[in-house]
């Protein structure tokens, strides 16, 4: 037993007492881990499954060396077999109806995948699967994945307009896609809500609110296609869902109350040309119904003067083949018509004497001229 501490240095036996593993020596810094150990062991374990043995089966205690690992032609097959089954399981790949694949050849592409199983030798190509046919949407003036006033925008009669809509996309070309652009939802963001400010700024609030949504969607939908494509950037916009238009929350309630004038205003210009379009109906059947008689007294006057014309033309034809007749028949006629008309008593002057006339009874009365004495 030495006296010069615990490892004897100072007493006359130099050998150095046995150490564990990572155990380090006096004066020696941090310990090392011992990787040759790990890696002994792992050799060991691999020796076991190809068919070998361990450090455990050295032959009687004498600790001969240990047998080197059997490599059979099976194992050697199965080896080959399986780094074949792992090369294919990472080359072969399915595609789903609702997808369509990028393949790269060294990061470059190569080719477009269709539905099905699909080949890509690994580790030379790899590929990309990409949905194409499931809509995406991107949702504007919600507050969802940009600024709670993305939705404010200034229209053409210096209002403002709070507007929520969405955008709704799908995957047109897988290539252009996945190399074009790096961001695609925030270019889609961007790219629409441009393009709804320029609808907006050359539009009146009043349009915007009440009727004109669809257009606006309509319009908004052909912009943004258009730029997506000079951008080619492999989308598609299916459509635009106009989902809200209003005023800002801080004067809704002053607009609702200039909205309610408003249609009351309406609604009394409209009673008003109601009124308007019942009275120049009026005036005009009226005017037209006096055209009407008007039209018709003259026809019946010219008629009239025709016939009279006519009926003078006749008669002077007559007159002119016999003049007598046509003079006394003339005379009779006329006399007939003044006399028609006046009361008249005739008295046979044959009589000699003048009978007694009762002056109360040659009086008219209502129902006619009565007539006393005889005729001739």
């Amino acid at each position: 037993m030495t006296n010069g501490g615990p490892w004897g240095g100072g007493g006359g036996d130099d050998r150095e007492p046995p150490r564990k593993p990572g155990q380090r020596r006096p004066g020696e810094g941090a310990p090392i881990p011992e990787i040759e150990e790990f890696m002994k062991k792992g050799t060991e374990q691999l020796k076991v499954l190809m068919g070998g043995r361990g450090n455990g089966g050295r032959t009687g205690g004498s600790g001969g060396a240990p047998k080197g690992p059997a490599m059979t032609r099976g194992t050697i097959g199965l080896i080959a077999l399986a780094v074949v089954a792992g090369w294919a399981w990472a080359s072969f790949y399915t595609v789903q109806q609702n997808e369509r694949s990028i393949e790269l050849l060294f990061g470059k592409y190569y080719a477009t995948g269709n539905p099905g199983l699909n080949f890509a030798p690994f580790p030379v190509v790899s590929a990309e699967v990409i949905p194409v046919t499931d809509e995406r949407t991107v949702d504007i003036g919600t507050g969802k994945g940009g600024s709670m006033d993305s939705g404010l925008m200034l229209t053409r009669d210096q209002n403002i307009v709070d507007i929520e809509f969405q955008v709704v996309w799908n995957v047109a070309d897988p290539e252009k896609f996945l190399f074009n652009i790096k961001d695609p939802e925030d270019t889609i963001r961007a790219v629409s809500e441009s393009a709804m400010r320029d609808i907006i700024a050359r539009s009146e609030l009043a349009p915007i609110l009440n009727r004109d949504r669809g257009v606006i969607a309509a319009d908004l939908r052909a912009a943004v296609q258009a730029t997506l494509d000079s951008y080619a950037a492999g989308i598609n916009v299916v459509r635009v869902n106009f989902n809200r238009a209003d005023p800002p929350r801080e004067v809704i309630d002053s607009f609702r109350d200039v909205q309610a004038a408003q249609q009351e205003r309406d609604k009394l210009e409209k009673e008003a040309d109601a009124y308007a379009n019942k009275v120049t109906a009026g005036a005009r059947g009226q005017a037209a119904q006096l055209e009407q008689q008007a039209q018709a007294y003259r026809a019946q006057v010219v008629n009239d003067a025709q016939g009279e014309a006519a009926r003078f033309t006749s008669v002077y034809e007559e007159y002119v083949k016999a003049p007598d007749v046509t003079k006394r028949r003339m005379f009779f006629e006329t006399m007939g018509q003044t006399m028609a008309n006046v009361n008249k008593v005739v008295i046979d002057e044959k009589a000699g004497a003048v009978p007694y006339l009762p002056l109360d009874q040659l009086r008219p009365n209502p129902a006619g001229t009565t007539t006393q004495g005889g005729t001739n």
